[in-house]
């Protein structure tokens, strides 16, 4: 006892108090997820503080740590700033100490996040084991210069048909998916995170998935869909569900290109999925009216485009002195009426390299993916193709285009001459083959081979209600007897003149075994 007593006297005999000064004030009101607090005059725009929530907790004791909540500095006012509460609102009450950090508001980053569900603060909640990780990205960053960018040149397959053909997207690229509510604008993202498990490994990019303002079931769902496939292995899900805070849903797409950046900036690849940004925007309109911001049109803050623009400009292939890395994003934007011109699609259609645009009546009719091909681009276009894919996809566009056209004409006319109904029943088999199942992306040769074989005309007796049947009949035959032009085209990434009198000699051997398949005129 006399031992410890001792021990006790050394130590109050050498305790130094250490001088520390904390930037510290005090809640004023706190409603709707809002705190305005006084006394932090000297904070930055953006900076993150801590609440206090410890109960009864004195000055000491809240400056010692314990209880804190997060909160984002977001107005700087005359009087006071007004602060996001991002957690919990309701542990926020008047006269509550805060407490500056001097740090920007960051979020943890790194390969401990890939396969895991994580919030926009970065905090795990699929019911695994915490995260242990030591680098921390800001969640606002100025993007990269021209100077520090490289033009956009790899090609990024989706293994949908009809945009590996003639919606292209590059590594690098913003595509905007864009349509109604229902019309398959998710199976397109989802579809290109699966198809990424076609590519080579150390070819293969780290997806991030963020669902903003989305069911909780509907995000269970896609993740466990990503588990069954095996994509999850390189996969990271930002989740700010409907049921998360105004604030939160602000935040995630931010912390999903935060995350894609670290990727970026070790040279690897990455694909952010922003789901959907028509949410983001409604969230970003309720937090600006909460915290007094001057509304403009349809009630939107006026820097609603800013709010976008800064987030796809984050999307870039870099140089190689850079590194090469690169970070393409795919956001989605939910239309109403199929309107186009409306606020927010004009703004993100006018920030993004082209847009992918699904028809509710295509959908309606069965063509699956709706893709409208006339309103749908690619603003980088073929040279985010491969050499096999330019060669085969080249005229397709045009053909369907034309076909559209005339599908229109003939319906007022009964008598046809032999080149139009010739051209009509080519565009309802290139209708037929573009079709394709959610859930099942093609590999990139096999894209080829099909798009190769329906334009040479090989197919254009088949039966047009049996297309599905006859692709994958026809695949199982060419995978058994002629796999070596499937590996060709692969690795060449090329069709060569041997291949195409390869694949057509397979075909050729198909319509034989396989007549039942195909209308004898």
């Amino acid at each position: 006892m006399e031992h410890f007593i001792e021990k006790l006297k050394k130590q109050i005999v050498d305790f130094a108090p250490k001088e520390r000064s904390e930037k510290i004030g005090v809640v004023l009101s706190t409603a709707d997820g809002i705190a305005e607090v006084d006394g932090l005059d000297d904070i930055m725009m953006s900076e993150m503080v801590m609440f206090d929530t410890a109960e009864g907790a004195s000055l000491e004791q809240s400056l010692g740590g314990g209880g804190q909540l997060l909160g984002m500095v977001l107005n700087l006012e005359e009087d006071a700033v007004k602060v996001v509460i991002l957690g919990d609102a309701t542990k926020v009450k008047q006269g509550m100490i805060v407490k500056a950090t001097g740090n920007i508001l960051s979020i943890p980053v790194g390969e401990e996040l890939i396969g895991r569900v994580v919030n926009p603060l970065g905090e795990v909640i699929d019911g695994g084991l915490p995260l242990k990780v030591t680098k921390r990205n800001p969640i606002e960053r100025k993007a990269y210069g021209v100077i520090e960018r490289k033009s956009v040149s790899t090609p990024l397959h989706t293994g949908i048909k009809a945009i590996d053909g003639m919606v292209p997207i590059g590594r690098g690229q913003r595509e905007l998916i864009i349509g109604d509510r229902q019309t398959g604008k998710t199976v397109v993202a989802i579809d290109t995170i699966i198809n990424q498990m076609n590519e080579p490994l150390e070819n293969r990019p780290i997806c991030i998935y963020v669902a903003i303002g989305q069911k909780d079931s509907k995000i269970a769902r896609l993740v466990q869909q990503l588990k069954d496939t095996g994509a999850m292995e390189y996969t990271i899900v930002v989740s700010a569900s409907v049921s998360s805070s105004a604030a939160l849903q602000f935040l995630a797409p931010y912390a999903g290109a935060a995350i894609g950046e670290y990727f970026m900036d070790k040279g690897m690849d990455a694909l952010v999925i922003y789901d959907d940004l028509s949410k983001h925007a409604v969230a970003y309109r309720q937090m600006s009216l909460l915290l007094r911001r001057p509304p403009g049109r349809e009630a939107y803050p006026g820097d609603i485009f800013y709010l976008h623009s800064r987030l796809l400009e984050r999307a870039a292939r870099l140089s190689d002195s850079m590194g090469g890395g690169s970070l393409t994003a795919l956001p989605i934007i939910e239309t109403q009426e199929g309107d186009v011109s409306a606020y927010i699609p004009t703004n993100v259609i006018s920030i993004t390299d082209g847009q992918i645009y699904l028809e509710t009546d295509l959908f309606n009719k069965g063509i699956r993916p709706a893709i409208n091909v006339g309103v749908s681009v690619s603003r980088v276009g073929s040279s985010a193709q491969t050499k096999a894919m330019k060669k085969v996809a080249g005229k397709l566009r045009l053909e369907l285009a034309q076909f559209r056209e005339l599908e229109a004409f003939v319906q007022f006319s009964s008598d046809l001459d032999e080149e139009t109904k010739n051209r009509i029943e080519k565009g309802k088999l290139m209708v037929e083959i573009l079709k394709q199942d959610k859930h099942v992306p093609l590999p990139f040769e096999k894209e080829v081979v099909i798009i190769f074989l329906a334009g040479a005309g090989v197919f254009n007796d088949a039966d047009k209600t049996r297309i599905a049947e006859l692709e994958s009949r026809f695949f199982a035959m060419v995978e058994t007897q002629y796999g070596d032009v499937l590996k060709t085209i692969a690795d060449s990434k090329d069709l060569s003149d041997a291949s195409q009198a390869v694949l057509k000699d397979a075909a050729k051997a198909f319509i034989e075994g396989n007549n039942e398949l195909f209308t004898t005129k």
